[in-house]
């Protein structure tokens, strides 16, 4: 397979990405919605998505280097437009978490609709040593916690399966909304505010040059979001990988071939935990605020949705469904509380066009040549 169909793919979701940024009228808005909305279907019906996801397998590095290359051009051409720069850094954060769940949901079969909670773990983190730790500690602690509190959840999980252990997390979530919403300590329902970022030195609420101070996130989201997609990747490549998804794929087979399924499910649990922990951080500086009602199911539901949109187990289809998901709501701000409908309306018709996801894992080569 070449990495033609690979490059091409990426370079189209470039421009259609800068084309529906700039747009400023809702009715080019809503013509580039329906463009998508005719175009994916005709495009998986052909089988170019399918030939896409192959090629990005087969040809990682021209992948990479095609889409570091198009982040730039974007960049660039929107480098001092607050609202863009924003919403990118938005979209690498929420890859992150996402990646998290990737690992949880796609490779080891673990349900987790308490992905905001753990953005929530790491936001509170951020906002309470943000004052007194130097940030890049505040990213890994933010990280640590969140991997320590799913270490606890974890274990009334690996006690249950299916809609149960589903919906022990949706409990959690639900309990850790509650407990931050009624801890004067941590601002209440009022929640608190939260330090800028600044790394070593570099103070990233100050714009560089004519750059919007927003870029600099973006920056530091691109960052996080290539080192996790790059462990991520390298985990599902080794004999981790190998593991979690004998674990996903039968648990009773995977015990009597002498997997400790256990420890697998609790190794992929706590390192997503640990991705969406330093997310949820990184978010809450940049934001520089933290509430309770940033962190509702609706909130985790988001999450999981882009995990599904991308297809399950897709590192390379979080980021483009991180970007529908986060985008397009916000560029139908015209249509006020239709515009939630409209979103849902797009998704559920990409998902019947394609039920895998907009870029399906393909199958596992054992044996590779």
């Amino acid at each position: 397979m070449s990495a033609l169909p690979g490059i091409a793919s990426i370079a189209a979701m470039a421009l259609y990405a800068a084309f529906f940024l700039h747009a400023e009228s809702q009715a080019q808005v809503l013509g580039l919605v329906a463009l998508a909305v005719v175009g994916v279907p005709v495009l998986a019906r052909v089988g170019w998505i399918a030939r896409t996801a192959t090629s990005l397998e087969a040809h990682p590095l021209a992948a990479r280097s095609a889409s570091v290359a198009a982040l730039a051009a974007t960049i660039a051409l929107f480098h001092d437009q607050h609202f863009v720069m924003l919403m990118l850094a938005s979209v690498a954060l929420y890859s992150v978490a996402c990646l998290g769940l990737t690992l949880q949901f796609g490779y080891a079969g673990v349900v987790n609709f308490a992905g905001a909670a753990f953005l929530g773990v790491g936001g509170y983190t951020s906002a309470v040593l943000g004052p007194h730790v130097p940030h890049a500690l505040v990213l890994l602690i933010g990280g640590l916690l969140a991997a320590l509190v799913g270490s606890i959840l974890i274990l009334p999980i690996l006690r249950t399966r299916g809609h149960y252990a589903a919906l022990i997390t949706v409990a959690f979530g639900i309990l850790f909304r509650s407990f931050v919403e009624v801890n004067d300590a941590l601002g209440g329902p009022q929640g608190l505010q939260v330090k800028g970022m600044n790394l070593f030195g570099w103070e990233l609420n100050s714009p560089l040059r004519d750059l919007s101070f927003y870029a600099n996130y973006v920056f530091v989201g691109l960052a996080l979001a290539a080192a996790a997609f790059v462990l991520v990747r390298r985990l599902e490549r080794s004999w981790v990988g190998l593991n979690l998804d004998a674990v996903r794929l039968d648990e009773t087979a995977a015990a009597v071939f002498g997997i400790d399924v256990a420890r697998w499910k609790i190794l992929a649990f706590t390192c997503g935990n640990f991705f969406t922990g330093i997310a949820g951080a990184a978010y809450a500086m940049m934001t520089g605020f933290v509430a309770p009602n940033s962190f509702t199911f609706g909130d985790s539901l988001i999450l999981v949705s882009i995990v599904l949109l991308g297809g399950l187990g897709s590192a390379w289809g979080v980021p483009l469904a991180a970007g529908i998901v986060l985008i397009v709501p916000e560029k139908l701000q015209a249509l006020q509380e239709y515009r939630f409908l409209l979103y849902a309306m797009l998704v559920i018709v990409i998902l019947l066009a394609r039920p895998q996801g907009l870029i399906a894992r393909p199958a596992r080569e054992y044996f590779p040549k």
